[in-house]
């Protein structure tokens, strides 16, 4: 099922066009195209993750078969206290090592459970690890399946400070030492010798800082995505309704967040990610699995006491998928799309569905 694995020319001439660092080179139109895994398991037998080994196991030969298959990113959710993925560094780590050109990354990560310092010392291994290919996505966090669940992480917003100000305190001192300045006074009588000056975080990987991005739910959110220099990834569902279809409020967004990064001055040109939910349906099986979903439409309903708006699910044959893809003027804003995959169903469907997408719908919208 799978395709073989690209000779190292081709694998060279892809990363040649497509640095880790950014994707300026990207035309209007080609995607980088991944996969977003939730990681879910669960006991029941018609799931192929029936446990937390099976999913960070499946988690790493997915990414190795969408390498194969020519995709160009693995990217994982991180939830706690569910049967989720949870800690993202050790499979981002994993996936590094046995793959050599997809990017890694998160989609994304609460940083009211981090602490930033270690933090970005698990990011400069994997990233390490990896040869530069991390996209690390960060972000204030989803609803909880517990009450204040940082809290049991040891984490409490100082007086006068919600939860979304200690995300972004914690955001901003993860973005200041990945700069890579020393910070740290050392200690006159060290075990081993000191460099000159004050210490870093180590290990530092170089660039890693240009490869975060954050997870914004409101087109406010996308504005300070941009002035703090980060880049935007904006997923299927946002957290604001204005009456227009999701994909237009996103294009929004991301209209937004352009006009803010050229407005901040940043040299680099940022990058911009959208997730859906797409299912090309070219036989029985597909069609049992997905065909329920061909009519569907976006959704309104309220999350954390607030209006929200979530994205329609693409289901049909690769003709009309491409038709209706055609008409997402946020997939067209965007130079990267993730693709939601249904990981209980296991590598090998999961990697026909990557497979169907890239063979039958990307070349014909000129995504590939």
């Amino acid at each position: 099922m799978h395709a073989p694995i690209e000779s190292a020319d081709a694998v060279q001439s892809r990363a040649e066009s497509s640095p880790p660092g950014g994707r300026s080179s990207l035309s209007a139109s080609t995607k980088s195209i991944g996969f977003l895994s939730f990681g879910h398991w669960t006991p029941s037998p018609h799931s192929q993750a029936r446990s937390a080994a099976d999913v960070l196991l499946q988690s790493i030969d997915l990414a190795v078969a969408a390498e194969q298959l020519g995709a160009d990113g693995a990217y994982f959710r991180v939830h706690h206290f569910a049967n989720q993925l949870a800690s993202p560094f050790p499979l981002l780590a994993a996936v590094g090592a046995r793959t050599s050109r997809i990017e890694i990354g998160t989609g994304v990560i609460d940083m009211r459970y981090e602490n930033p310092l270690y933090m970005a010392e698990d990011a400069g291994s994997a990233d390490l690890i990896s040869g530069g290919r991390l996209q690390l996505g960060i972000s204030r966090g989803s609803p909880e399946q517990v009450i204040d669940g940082f809290r049991y992480f040891g984490y409490i917003p100082a007086e006068g400070q919600d939860q979304a100000d200690m995300a972004r305190a914690h955001t901003q001192t993860f973005l200041d030492v990945l700069a890579g300045e020393g910070f740290a006074e050392p200690n006159p009588r060290p075990m081993f010798t000191n460099p000159p000056g004050l210490l870093r975080i180590e290990p530092h990987s170089e660039g890693l800082r240009e490869r975060i991005w954050w997870g914004a739910g409101t087109r406010k959110t996308a504005e300070w995505t941009a002035q703090h220099g980060m880049n935007l990834m904006s997923s299927t569902l946002l957290g604001e309704d204005t009456g227009v279809p999701f994909h237009q409020l996103q294009a929004e967004q991301i209209d937004r967040f352009r006009k803010a990064w050229a407005d901040a001055g940043h040299v680099r040109e940022p990058r911009v990610s959208v997730s859906r939910s797409i299912f090309p349906i070219v036989d029985d099986l597909d069609r049992a699995y997905f065909g329920r979903e061909a009519d569907s439409r976006d959704q309104v309903g309220f999350i954390d006491g607030g209006k929200a708006r979530f994205g329609k699910t693409y289901a049909g044959e690769p003709d009309q998928l491409i038709e209706q893809l055609r008409q997402d003027e946020a997939i067209a804003a965007a130079d990267t799309l993730l693709l939601t995959i249904p990981n209980q169903l296991g590598v090998d469907y999961c990697a026909r569905i990557l497979e169907s997408l890239l063979t039958h719908v990307a070349p014909e919208l000129g995504w590939r």
